[in-house]
């Protein structure tokens, strides 16, 4: 069929981009399918628990350190599951790569609790919904893990390729991976280098007690290094609508204040049981996308061990995977982890990476 019938709405929404105030037309698409259907993620029902009920039986973990798994169902056979970083929720931290992500298939967002943290826990929980998705739905997810997300997935997927299972995964992606202390706090510096290093220190500290003046101070750092993505203005007013900037700062500062003194410092805390990337050791053979931000040193320190391995020898730990440098422009480069703030920068990667899974799934079937 012929474009020109169509010619003068296209004009117009073309337009709807370039009239100083207006919304940019992708901005004005995504914000009116919202309002039609607004984004609704729900609370998993019960499905498989067999690690998490044995992890409970033996008493190494409590419910209060169970993560909320919150589902959005599509028919789509790729589903996701995000895995997010220290802040925002997994919820927040794909806002604007949910549409992409949910034409692939159901999202699954893993959110940590507020009042305790386990790694044991919510290792047993990505084991039991994986479970779930491949055996009785039969649809291999991909695990989508940020920041401090990823160094959880890694560590899950450590521990089972040490236990002699692979997890039924279609994909893994990594974004920004911090995989242990040693990534954030370098060794052989006298003081952090970085600002989540100087954030998270004083929590590794065990004779230092998480007082409401160190808290505090915490939540204002995180609550910086947020809004640290949104001073670009002119950038910002391109991705979201200002309804849609409030909304996530709310519910970024929301989240970082329902964090409390128990919960900031078992989550914390669980980093440095984390024993990193060292001898190489295949991890999953799933086609694997590692991606870091051309900007990565207001987290990540230079000695970061995770990064030297994951940038220098990735298919020594993912056979399939690949290591990628997302970048922008010079006057807006890509900050660590920074999916809201950059995402543009990062969908064509992630569109072209679930592509290309989708496509060998046809192939297979």
């Amino acid at each position: 069929m012929s474009a020109k019938p169509f010619s003068p709405l296209l004009s117009v929404i073309a337009q709807l981009g370039r009239t100083p105030g207006s919304l940019p037309w992708r901005v004005l698409l995504r914000t009116t399918g919202y309002t039609l259907r607004p984004p609704n993620p729900r609370p998993l029902s019960a499905g498989s628990t067999t690690f998490q009920q044995a992890l409970l039986a033996a008493g190494t973990a409590g419910l209060h350190q169970r993560a909320d798994i919150l589902c959005e169902e599509r028919p789509g056979g790729l589903p996701t599951i995000v895995v997010g970083g220290f802040v925002p929720d997994a919820t927040e931290a794909v806002y604007l790569l949910r549409g992409m992500l949910l034409r692939h298939g159901s999202v699954y967002y893993v959110n940590y609790p507020r009042r305790g943290f386990s790694t044991d826990l919510v290792i047993a929980q990505l084991a039991d919904l994986t479970d779930e998705l491949a055996a009785r739905r039969g649809r291999p997810p991909v695990v989508m893990a940020i920041s401090f997300g990823a160094g959880l997935v890694l560590e899950w997927l450590r521990r089972s390729s040490a236990a002699g299972r692979s997890p039924a995964l279609a994909g893994v992606v990594l974004v920004s991976p911090v995989a242990c202390v040693e990534d954030l706090l370098d060794p052989a510096a006298l003081k952090p280098t970085t600002l989540l290093g100087r954030a998270i220190k004083p929590y590794l500290d065990a004779t230092v007690p998480a007082n409401d003046c160190l808290i505090e101070k915490s939540r204002t750092l995180f609550l910086k290094m947020f809004e640290a993505g949104a001073q670009n203005k002119a950038d910002l007013r391109q991705l979201l609508a200002p309804a849609e900037i409030r909304l996530l700062r709310d519910r970024v500062l929301g989240a970082i204040n329902a964090i409390d003194a128990r919960g900031a410092i078992e989550r914390v805390r669980s980093l440095r049981t984390l024993p990193g990337l060292a001898a190489p050791v295949i991890l999953h053979r799933a086609p694997t996308l590692i991606l870091y931000a051309e900007k990565e040193n207001a987290v990540l320190c230079a000695t970061s061990p995770t990064a030297r391995e994951l940038v220098g020898r990735p298919t020594a730990w993912f056979p399939a995977g690949t290591t990628a440098t997302v970048r922008n422009t010079t006057e807006n480069p890509v900050q660590h982890a920074s999916l809201i703030f950059h995402s543009p920068c990062f969908s064509s990667r992630l569109a072209a990476f679930y592509r290309s899974q989708r496509s060998a799934r046809r192939q297979v079937a």
